[in-house]
This record gives C-alpha cells, structure tokens and sequence, in this order.
C-alpha cells in the first residue's frame, strides 16, 4: 500500500471576521466555524487520497476560546491516522488579535472522512507517516479515537431505531 508523509496532506487557510461572521455575542457563530472546518478538512483528506472524499463524521469540535471581530482565524488540517479506507483529520484553529498579535487555540476539531471511486465506494487509502512531535502525539493517540468512534457510531445506530422519521402532524 501507498504510504503518505503528513506533511503531503497540510493545509492553511486564513480568514478575517466579519460582522456578518458573528452572533449576539460579538463573537464567531459555531456553525460558521463547523463550515470552515469541514472545508479544510475535506481538501486535507482529498490531498491524501486524491480521489473524492467525503466526511463520514465530525468526531468532535472542541471550542476553546471566542473569536472576535478584532481576530483573523488561521485553520491548519493534516491527516492524523489511516484505516482501510477511511481517514482521520485533525483541524487546529488559532485566533489572533489583528491589533496585539496575540495568537490562541480557540479550538481544535477531529473529522473521519471515507475515499470513494467513481462508483462511490470506498477505496483504500495511503498509510500516513508522521514526523514531527506534533504529528506523533496525534498518530499515537488515534487508535484510542478510533475505537471511542466505532463505539460511538453502533450507539447512534440503535438509537436511530428509536427515533420517528413521520411529520409531527401525522
């Protein structure tokens, strides 16, 4: 099987705050992160595969500290650990304040994404090879994440069962 450095799947994309970006709050609505998440992290896991990638879940979204207009907000994504076919990414979000400098973790995102042919099925994908510090940490630490997931998932599976799908009306 085809092996993939980590640093091969990196990706960085920069953006200001906008009014339209934040909530009563005056800070970053969530689920304008989520998006820019779930962008980046798409583009990552199509890096390593280079075919179509699509999320097969938002593992977690850990929001560490508010985003203000007064921020831009850096998102680094890489590939952190390769099953079969399927990949898990980890999304890093820094604030800086535009007028200090001043530079923070405001949260930090794991998403598992699926390589898919033509014919949308699953296709294996590259073994990732970390190098850095960071990179090890993360690798060693996926297989526990993996299996919480899997846990995870045959819990929504049951539940699901237990959920109405008729319209409230009916």
């Amino acid at each position: 099987m085809e092996e993939k450095y980590v640093r091969e799947t990196r990706c960085f994309k920069i953006s200001r705050v906008f009014p339209l970006d934040v909530n009563n709050h005056n800070t970053m609505f969530g689920g304008k992160l989520m998006s820019l998440i779930d962008d980046i992290a798409s583009i990552t896991a199509s890096k390593l595969c280079r075919v179509t990638a699509v999320t097969a879940s938002t593992d977690s979204v850990d929001f560490l500290k508010p985003i203000r207009p007064t921020d831009c907000v850096s998102l680094e994504s890489f590939v952190t650990w390769t099953g079969k076919t399927s990949m898990e990414v980890f999304v890093k979000v820094i604030t800086e304040d535009l007028r200090t400098g001043k530079r923070d973790i405001a949260a930090t995102s794991f998403l598992t994404f699926v390589g898919l042919d033509e014919s949308n099925h699953p296709v294996p994908v590259p073994r990732i090879i970390p190098e850095t510090e960071e990179e090890h940490k993360l690798y060693e630490t996926a297989s526990h994440r993996a299996e919480l997931r899997k846990i995870r998932r045959e819990e929504s599976k049951k539940f699901a069962d237990y959920l109405l799908t008729r319209y409230p009306w009916e």
